[in-house]
């Protein structure tokens, strides 16, 4: 059998990485840090302008009706840029979760997530924080064994700092009277199947977030000079970047796999996701290391780029489940 992507998907990655690394830059993650939401409405109003809001939403509701495993190479392009906005959130986690509970929410919502006209953001109680609760039109909630659909006037949102500036994390908390839209059993098993979609797509970043560190790593090492050399043709700046490459490229099957099983709704899908988790970031984690190595004292300042990149990584490794989670799975 043939598990490589098709031409097609291959095109389309291409095609949404130009467009991220050129109205995605650094410049503008920065930009947003000081605002009042840290978000940038025209560039969610373009990715919706290019079919990306709706790519997993069903064609009966206006979108593309795409699988997690037709954005998974999307999700990694979004990682390589740090991509600020919920797209990842929504396309791969809170999408799928809205179709599966059907009915009336449904048939109001997705056609607004397919447009642009609205965010739709899944978070967890157990996680303690949500992040983009600010932002969302609607937020899927998992508290315990409940499932709630929240509107902004529905629950209360407290911001907490996180690592990563770009991020924007809140501790949110249900109003009284709220009630949930599907409880006990019924509402276990779409909170299990949403895990296993978030830390899919945590994953899935963290593979872009490894290799634009390498990038940049190789840009820089190729441009600083010592003792008349590039420091990139130094054998331990080479081993340090070779040993991150290594570890990327035996994420990213284990990575792939995960969004085949979780598309096809594989028993074996928490395996493969939690596999993916791990694998995933342990490769983002040592390219953070490496990366810093190599840029030596620079790398500790903000005057480069690499903090954006390394602190997104450092975040989502606990985002949807940290490692101890994911190895007792």
């Amino acid at each position: 059998m043939d598990f490589t992507f098709s031409e097609d998907q291959l095109l389309f990655r291409d095609s949404v990485r130009d467009f991220l690394v050129n109205e995605v830059t650094p410049e503008r993650i920065r930009g947003t840090w000081d605002t009042d939401n840290g978000r940038d409405n025209a560039l969610w109003q373009q990715l919706a302008e290019m079919g990306l809001t709706g790519l997993t939403v069903p064609e009966a509701h206006g979108g593309l009706g795409m699988s997690e495993l037709d954005f998974v190479l999307l999700a990694e392009q979004c990682g390589y840029v740090a991509l600020p906005e919920p797209l990842v959130n929504s396309v791969m986690v809170a999408v799928p979760l809205l179709s599966t509970m059907g009915g009336e929410l449904a048939d109001q919502w997705l056609p607004k997530v397919a447009n642009g006209e609205a965010r739709v953001v899944a978070g967890l109680g157990d996680n303690l924080m949500v992040e983009d609760a600010h932002v969302a039109d609607l937020l899927l909630l998992g508290e315990g064994d409940a499932l709630y659909a929240l509107t902004p006037d529905q629950f209360s949102a407290r911001h907490n700092a996180s690592v990563d500036p770009s991020r924007r994390l809140f501790a949110v908390a249900v109003n009284e009277g709220v009630e949930p839209v599907v409880s006990g059993d019924p509402a276990n098993a779409l909170i299990q199947a949403t895990v296993n979609r978030g830390a899919l797509a945590a994953a899935a970043q963290c593979l872009g977030l490894a290799q634009r560190m390498v990038d940049l790593s190789v840009a820089y090492t190729s441009d600083r000079q010592q003792f008349g050399k590039p420091i990139g043709s130094f054998q331990a700046v080479k081993h340090h970047m070779a040993n991150v490459a290594v570890r990327l490229e035996y994420a990213k099957p284990a990575v792939h796999r995960a969004a085949c099983s979780v598309s096809t709704a594989d028993a074996a899908a928490s395996r493969h996701v939690s596999h993916a988790k791990l694998a995933a970031t342990e490769a983002a984690n040592l390219a953070a290391k490496n990366a810093i190595q190599v840029h030596g004292a620079m790398g500790y300042t903000w005057e480069v780029d690499l903090h954006i990149f390394m602190k997104k990584a450092w975040a989502l490794a606990g985002t949807w489940g940290d490692a101890g989670f994911h190895k007792s799975r």
